[in-house]
């Protein structure tokens, strides 16, 4: 009997492991599916290790420029572009496009011609435009990072990040509308004196999975295919990195169902219906933000909120007062003051009062 219960053991053990790879199909040498809201990451394998990244080097490109100059500005293209080969969208010398146009064609086709027309345009010198992506990496806390040229074409230059620094920088990206916008669009048509485009969304993402929402692709020989992914269900956002995978596509949509199944999008503290009853003071007590975190059936029952309100002789509007703490399996998760507002809550007391009066008044 014992050798029987043994071997059960391990029969079921096995099947175990295989219902998981059922569930996710990684062909990946390094991934992340992050929450683009908490940052909490719900899926990794090899996270932080380095390794070429290609052209979704282009993200950091893109953010840089968004948020250092008006996206409808005139670029006049210059001869930077010339020694540009790979992924274009064969722009010429003297032609003239805004810097809008040029982004679509950065994040849709991978113009490597639009990057270094980009980082010229913004940053005065490529060089300088890298140094403000690598200041960049470092607000964002991309700890990993470095980059070295504007595409990522890694012959003379390289770019080196990991999948979790990626996700940091696809997460933020995400709160910039016009990136959203822009890795969201799936055709583009742009027009000017010497010629016209059309320009596809290389992301095919886009097309064959329905929750998909935007990203970049990239590829070189070095670096082997690597992407980034954004998706949406049910209030969940998620954004997946995959580096050196030859069947990304199958990976990411795999990845997207099966967190999507796992995880939801638990609301834990609402500011607009924030209430806690016998507390000390004559007002309304609120708080500034709501907090919502990805969760799974488990972990539902496992999270605890605890509120402090602190007694105080004297206090005015919009003083603190409290603390609430939302605990995972035990743990501190989250931590948001709590404030007190006295204007409102005497005006209303009026008002009240006016209420009281007319229903005695009237026998109401």
């Amino acid at each position: 009997m014992k050798k029987v219960y043994i071997i059960l053991m391990i029969v079921i053990c096995f099947f175990g492991n295989v219902n998981f790879v059922d569930a996710v199909s990684d062909t990946a040498t390094s991934t992340v599916v992050m929450d683009i809201d908490s940052k909490r990451i719900l899926y990794e394998k090899n996270k932080d290790e380095k390794r070429l990244i290609a052209s979704i080097t282009k993200i950091m490109t893109a953010v840089v420029a968004i948020e250092n100059k008006n996206l409808d500005d005139m670029v006049t293209i210059g001869e930077e572009v010339l020694p540009m080969y790979g992924s274009n969208i064969y722009i010429e010398v003297g032609e003239k496009m805004t810097l809008r146009d040029l982004l679509y064609g950065l994040l849709l086709r991978s113009g490597n011609d639009a990057a270094v027309a980009i980082a010229t345009y913004v940053g005065g010198t490529e060089e300088k435009f890298v140094e403000m992506m690598n200041a960049k990496a470092q607000e964002l806390g991309m700890k990993n990072t470095i980059f070295r040229n504007s595409h990522g074409l890694d012959e003379d230059t390289q770019n080196y990040s990991t999948a979790y620094d990626m996700a940091l920088l696809s997460s933020y990206a995400n709160t910039l509308l016009e990136y959203c916008e822009i890795t969201n669009t799936k055709k583009w048509t742009v027009s000017n004196d010497l010629k016209s485009y059309i320009w596809y969304n290389r992301n095919k993402l886009l097309t064959t999975y329905e929750y998909a929402t935007g990203g970049k692709t990239g590829y070189t020989p070095k670096a082997g295919k690597t992407l980034v992914t954004t998706a949406n269900k049910n209030n969940l956002n998620l954004t997946i990195v995959t580096l050196n995978d030859n069947n990304e596509y199958v990976t990411h949509e795999s990845l997207y169902e099966y967190i999507f199944s796992k995880y939801e999008n638990v609301l834990l503290i609402d500011k607009n219906n924030f209430y806690v009853d016998d507390y000390f003071y004559d007002g309304e007590i609120y708080v500034k933000q709501s907090f919502s975190y990805p969760l799974t059936k488990t972990e539902k029952k496992l999270t605890e909120t605890i509120v402090s309100i602190y007694k105080l002789d004297d206090y005015k509007n919009n003083d603190k007062v409290g603390e609430v703490t939302v605990l995972l399996n035990d743990k501190e998760l989250y931590k948001e003051n709590i404030y007190i507002r006295t204007e409102e809550k005497k005006e209303q007391g009026l008002f009240s009062k006016i209420i009281t009066f007319f229903k005695g008044l009237f026998n109401l």
